[in-house]
């Protein structure tokens, strides 16, 4: 294989225009990675380039409507960012429009390069990359796309782009992969092919099972179940420390999560059975159906109180279920299917599937799948959006946080730095409610940041096996490596980070990354925007309430949000004004209660809360019956 990269409109203009999934920074970062590794190896370089004049005026008629400039030749936004820009040798194309094969130059030059693969990367997905895609493809070249850098501000559009190349043999790959020799092979889609099998297998269990499941009584629905609670709690010291040692979380944290996964079943069992008698009325009744076979996709990070709390309702509802756990949580997943049948759960019921995003896809967009429940990241739920919604079929999506806590100045600022801390710090911030952004009134600001660097100090960082520890490394280095990478990419915008007092690296292997207290006051910049998962606390500064509630809704999630005071009327106007699922007067924004429903506002959630009355609502659907036929039948 000879391949020849194309970097596509990697222009400021473009970068800074809109907020672009994956954010422009990671993708800069890693257009610049492949970048380099295509020039190590001497593949060859083209970079395309929309380029406007003020005259005569080319620009697409859009943006003339519109009234927009971007990329006017001459101008820095015109330019790629420095570690993106051309040197000597490789190719420069101008287009004014969506097409970088607009004149014969980008293809001559690719048959000049005797090149046979083409690797695209940039923006956008759903327009000038998608445009340069098809046609390489229509040309007769096999086409990859460097997924991870390649940008989109229309997410679920980029979506629909990529289910489409995919379905015409383009591929998608992280920009390792792609440069990973591995990869040059031209066999590469026999995995998919084996992915695509074993999809295919665990539907069609799943499905023969749920034909039948339907009509079991409450009794075996619930006895297993039952059963499960007493495994899971014999089992609590192997599972936690099963848990420290595959993902890093602390002893400590893993005991507390299977503590409150028995208690969460047992609740489990108890809505279930209120939810299921059939409601009368004048002609007739109510009743629920289920699904028949509902995908779970699960995540790392709280593997077995997640994954739980979709499978069980989704199995006492009367479906059946096809799970795929993340691969970085593989062997503890294995070792809950184990205890499915130490709990004498009907064989099939159950199905796992092993893999990544590419089974996750297939899963989601099989035919026989009804409904589909799963917690990720935004991308994951745009994909999924677009699958279920293209299908469909019912979609139950929780997409994590980017939680604010609001700091008044009356607030007991000892407790709220506490608080804030553990919630920011524990479990390297590895979880979906941690807080991520501090909201401080300008009038005690100083004073709150360094109860902060104190109290985070003495939380205990260190070997995730130790029943003392706190925050424990993250869960791999390609996730360590990210999180710092948007740290410094904040440090270089907004300034230097605070670390705990006295902060320091735990000796021996693991992922470490410190605790970190990052003061930045624009709220347009990629680290107040985005999620780390990691444990780091964006500070920032409010003059008054109205700057203050804002910059707590300034961001595209909502799942929790707290605020710290005594103030009645500072209280009262948070809990109208705040956009979150889930909100806390005086606490952290971390942790939730068992039985109550669990799901965030605008980019952090989709369709009905996890638990309490929202799983007889997603895992299960309406169905009124007229006529007269004696008693209602369940």
């Amino acid at each position: 294989m000879n391949p020849l990269l194309i970097l596509v409109d990697l222009q400021r203009d473009f970068l800074t225009a809109n907020p672009l999934a994956p954010a422009a920074g990671d993708l800069v970062e890693r257009a610049s990675w492949l970048l380099g590794r295509c020039r190590e190896r001497g593949i060859p370089v083209v970079h395309v380039w929309t380029t406007v004049s003020r005259r005569p005026d080319n620009r697409m008629a859009h943006w003339k409507q519109a009234g927009v400039w971007r990329c006017v030749a001459g101008t820095s936004g015109h330019e790629p960012p420095r570690e993106l820009a051309p040197i000597e040798g490789e190719t420069i194309l101008h287009k004014t429009g969506f097409r970088a094969f607009a004149g014969g130059q980008l293809l001559g030059t690719i048959r000049e390069q005797a090149a046979d693969s083409l690797w695209v990367a940039g923006v956008h997905l759903h327009a000038c990359v998608r445009q340069a895609v098809i046609e390489g493809y229509e040309a007769g070249f096999r086409v990859c796309v460097a997924e991870d850098a390649t940008g989109s501000d229309d997410p679920v559009h980029a979506a629909i782009t990529r289910r489409y190349l995919t379905a015409r043999g383009v591929h998608f790959l992280r920009v390792q992969e792609l440069a990973d020799p591995r990869f040059m092979r031209e066999n590469r889609g026999r995995g998919e092919s084996r992915g695509e099998r074993a999809v295919a297998r665990a539907v069609g269990g799943a499905a023969g099972r749920a034909r039948d499941w339907r009509w079991e009584p409450d009794e075996l629905r619930t006895g297993f179940v039952e059963a499960l609670a007493v495994r899971l709690t014999e089992s609590q010291r192997e599972l936690s420390a099963l848990m420290a040692r595959e993902i890093g979380k602390p002893i400590r944290h893993g005991r507390l999560e299977i503590q409150r996964t028995v208690e969460m079943l047992r609740d489990i069992v108890r809505c279930c059975r209120a939810s299921r008698s059939a409601e009368g009325f004048a002609g007739g009744w109510v009743r629920r159906r289920p699904h028949g076979v509902v995908a779970v996709i699960t995540p790392w990070n709280n593997p077995v109180y997640i994954a739980l709390g979709k499978v069980v309702p989704a199995v006492m509802h009367g479906n059946s279920v096809v799970w795929k756990p993340a691969p970085e949580a593989r062997t503890l997943s294995r070792r809950l299917q184990a205890m499915f049948e130490e709990a004498a759960m009907p064989e099939g019921l159950v199905v796992p599937l092993e893999g990544g995003r590419r089974e996750a896809v297939q899963l989601m967009g099989d035919e026989r799948v009804g409904a589909v429940t799963l917690t990720g990241s935004c991308a994951a739920g745009y994909s999924a959006q677009e699958i279920c919604a293209r299908r469909r079929i019912p979609l139950q999506a929780e997409l994590g946080g980017n939680n604010a806590a609001i700091v008044w100045p009356d607030a007991d600022l000892t407790a709220a730095a506490q608080r804030v801390a553990a919630g920011a710090f524990e479990m390297a911030g590895q979880r979906c409610t941690a807080n991520r952004r501090v909201i401080v009134h300008e009038g005690c600001r100083d004073e709150f940041v360094e109860r902060l660097r104190t109290q985070a100090a003495a939380l205990s960082w260190g070997d995730p096996l130790d029943a003392e520890t706190d925050i424990g490394p993250l869960v791999n280095e390609r996730h360590r490596d990210r999180v710092a990478r948007q740290v410094d990419r904040a440090v270089a915008a907004c300034g230097p980070a605070l670390l705990p007092h006295g902060a320091v690296s735990p000796a021996g292997e693991g992922c470490w990354y410190p605790p970190t207290v990052l003061p930045c006051e624009d709220p347009a910049l990629e680290i107040v925007q985005e999620e780390t998962f990691g444990p780091v606390l964006v500070v920032q500064t409010a003059r008054d309430w109205a700057q203050a509630i804002d910059l707590c809704n300034r961001v595209r999630q909502g799942l929790a949000a707290a605020i710290f005071t005594r103030s009645p009327e500072i209280q009262r106007r948070f809990l109208e004004e705040a956009n979150a699922g889930i909100l806390k007067v005086n606490q952290s924004t971390a942790d939730a209660a068992v039985g109550v429903p669990f799901g965030g506002w605008k980019a952090s959630g989709l369709g009905p809360p996890e638990h309490g009355v929202g799983d007889a609502e997603f895992f299960s659907r309406s169905q009124t019956v007229y006529g007269d036929l004696g008693s209602p039948a369940e």
